[in-house]
């Protein structure tokens, strides 16, 4: 293989990443729910074909790169996406640490100045890069307001303003672990189930629009 000269991903470098499950046995935080997610999706029959006739071009995606953190929401529910589209499409994958590849972040910030993740980067036989996905769907940014009334405020100031009294430590901690509670319990449900299947969506527009 060739790889892309201004790339600091190279082929070599792709090699000793980590696959998806090389990741889930590395120790991380939230195994459990990078698991959840990559369970709890199902490529529908429509997007299989899609990714599927994607990677069936000779300019299609023959392998991915994925860079995360564990304890970011849009990584252990995107990086399970990615592992499914990647096992859809028959190609590998490979898992880098955001803060450990800062050189990676730097070619691939959201609107040139955010280091957003996951991001996710398809390349082609030759190590090209078609294109990439950061972060989260379209779908998620529009209802992102969601996770805000499912946490609720969770500063002094609105801990005080529900207790009626300024909280103490204690009380600020459990009114924080109540919401971090609520906002687990929340995953489980339609609106983020629907994120895991807009990401899918957006994957397959997005190559479709970079090959042609």
């Amino acid at each position: 293989m060739t790889q892309a000269a201004e790339s600091v991903i190279t082929i070599e470098r792709f090699a000793k990443g980590k696959t998806f499950q090389e990741y889930l046995d590395s120790g991380i935080r939230n195994r459990d729910l990078f698991e959840d997610n990559y369970k709890n999706l199902t490529i529908s029959g429509d997007q299989a074909q899609a990714l599927k006739e994607l990677a069936g071009r000779p300019d299609g995606p023959h392998h991915v790169v994925v860079i995360g953190e564990d304890w970011c929401p849009d990584v252990y529910r995107g990086a399970g996406v990615a592992q499914r589209i990647a096992e859809a499409m028959g190609i590998e994958l490979r898992f880098f640490e955001r803060d450990q590849n800062k050189d990676m972040m730097a070619g691939h910030l959201k609107d040139g100045e955010f280091e957003s993740i996951p991001v996710v980067i398809f390349y082609d036989k030759n190590h090209h890069e078609i294109g990439h996905f950061i972060e989260r769907p379209k779908l998620a940014n529009e209802q992102i307001h969601v996770t805000r009334e499912v946490l609720g405020d969770t500063s002094p100031e609105g801990i005080a303003k529900r207790l009626g009294h300024e909280p103490s430590e204690e009380e600020t901690a459990a009114a924080r672990a109540e919401a971090r509670e609520r906002y687990m319990e929340w995953q489980k449900g339609e609106t983020w189930a629907g994120w895991r299947v807009a990401t899918v969506d957006e994957v397959i527009e997005l190559l479709r629009a970079k090959l042609g």
